[in-house]
Parts: structure tokens; C-alpha cells; sequence
């Protein structure tokens, strides 16, 4: 059983950062493939970015691409999303989640994951 924990949500403004934060305790992240989603009122959970283990592959969603990255410690058992020049839209509730994958194939739709944090909100206001 793997268990993630997401931190670094808040409140900021149009074009501020934040560093979101996915880790767990005990059980390693070695060999899961970590996908960010993100969920707004009202709209269906849609991907964000997902980075393979130990970090080859990496995908981005087009809406965040060039302001979002991320990045994965394995030693630390930690996979962060570094989000810059934070629009509006981008105001949702966080998840990470990760799935066990022999190829770390990076999947996108949220049944392919088997383990989900209990979710970090971001609000950017205008």
C-alpha cells in the first residue's frame, strides 16, 4: 500500500509561484510512475504532468506547459510541481497518484492510477 501525501496549496495571485509537494511514508516510490491531477468545481479530474521513475519520461498537459514542472527525489520519496505565472484557471484541488507500471508508461486518465493523495487546493485569484 502506498500512501501520498500532498502539501504547498494556498491562496496566491495571477502570476505567483508555488511548489507542490507529493510524499510517502514508509513504502518506496521506486518503480510507481507520479502523475499530478488537478479537479475545479463542477469539471472532471483532468491531467496535469507525470514523470516516469526514476525521471526519464515526462509529460506535460498542454494548458501548463512551459509554467509547471516536474521533478522527482527518490531518494527522498518525494515528486514536486513547481508551478510559475499561476493563472486563474489553474484553481483546482491537487491530487497526486501513482501506479505501479513494469514499462512506466505514463498514463493519463485517473483509473489507471492506484494510489491518491487526499488532495491540495490551489486558488489563484485575478
Amino acid at each position: 500500500q502506498v500512501q501520498l501525501v500532498e502539501s504547498g496549496g494556498g491562496l496566491v495571485q495571477a502570476g505567483d509561484s508555488l511548489r507542490l509537494s507529493c510524499t510517502t511514508s514508509g513504502r518506496t516510490l521506486s518503480a510507481h510512475v507520479i502523475t499530478w491531477f488537478r479537479q475545479a468545481p463542477g469539471k472532471e479530474r483532468e491531467f496535469v504532468a507525470g514523470i516516469s521513475w526514476p525521471g526519464a519520461s515526462i509529460y506535460y498537459a498542454d494548458s501548463v506547459k512551459g509554467r509547471f514542472t516536474i521533478s522527482r527525489d527518490n531518494a527522498k520519496n518525494t515528486v514536486s510541481l513547481q508551478m510559475n505565472s499561476l493563472k486563474p484557471e489553474d484553481t483546482a484541488a491537487y491530487y497526486c497518484a501513482a501506479r505501479f507500471s513494469a514499462t512506466q508508461q505514463i498514463a493519463a486518465r485517473p483509473n489507471d492510477y492506484d494510489y491518491w493523495g487526499q488532495g491540495t487546493q490551489v486558488t489563484v485569484s485575478s
